[in-house]
């Protein structure tokens, strides 16, 4: 696969799908989890068509549900490739639902699924470089490698928080928080 490159459009994928009541939450609101799969599925088809391969998700980055999708909306999941590494796509998914009635279209949400390619024996395999061919697809990439540098520096400071926690000097902490403390710090 060496020096083997693929475009951004190549593999840009599309999902629509009509919201149903059966898709509806207890509010009345389209339940999170349907997105999150119909997220997954566009993620799974644009990197697989990436790679050449069968592909699995490996992380996914800030799920924010921006504005509530109804049911009888249209919704569209728009991915494209946005970064590369050996075996490692991140593909960068767009969340539209379009109001028929009022003939409005609203951005619900935008996600970043990191996926990594498989050959047939399960093994990771490597994937085509990608080829920027526009200033978008070049902004993508480089906002790519700076989420992957604070992930790494929030991994790092979170790991360092964990580790370095001391329950009794920051136990005051709790009296501006909604919790009800049930055990004596003292009594250990």
């Amino acid at each position: 696969m060496e020096g083997h490159f693929r475009t951004v459009n190549y593999s840009r994928t599309t999902i629509t799908e009509l919201m149903i009541p059966a898709y509806a939450n207890f509010g009345g609101k389209i339940h999170g989890g349907i997105i999150l799969s119909l997220m997954d599925k566009v993620a799974y088809a644009c990197a697989s068509k990436h790679a050449g391969n069968y592909c699995v998700t490996a992380s996914i980055d800030t799920v924010d549900f921006l504005k509530p999708i109804e049911v009888g909306e249209m919704v569209s999941l728009l991915a494209s490739i946005n970064h590369v590494g050996k075996s490692s796509m991140v593909v960068g998914i767009k969340v539209v639902a379009e109001d028929f009635k009022k003939g409005t279209i609203k951005h619900t949400n935008t996600s970043f699924f990191t996926m990594v390619a498989k050959d047939d024996e399960g093994k990771l395999t490597e994937v085509p470089g990608l080829i920027l061919e526009t200033r978008e697809d070049v902004r993508r990439f480089l906002e790519a490698i700076k989420r992957k540098e604070i992930k790494k520096t929030y991994k790092t400071e979170l790991d360092n928080a964990k580790t370095n926690l001391e329950i009794e000097d920051e136990f005051y902490k709790l009296e501006k928080e909604r919790c009800q403390v049930d055990w004596n710090l003292k009594a250990e």
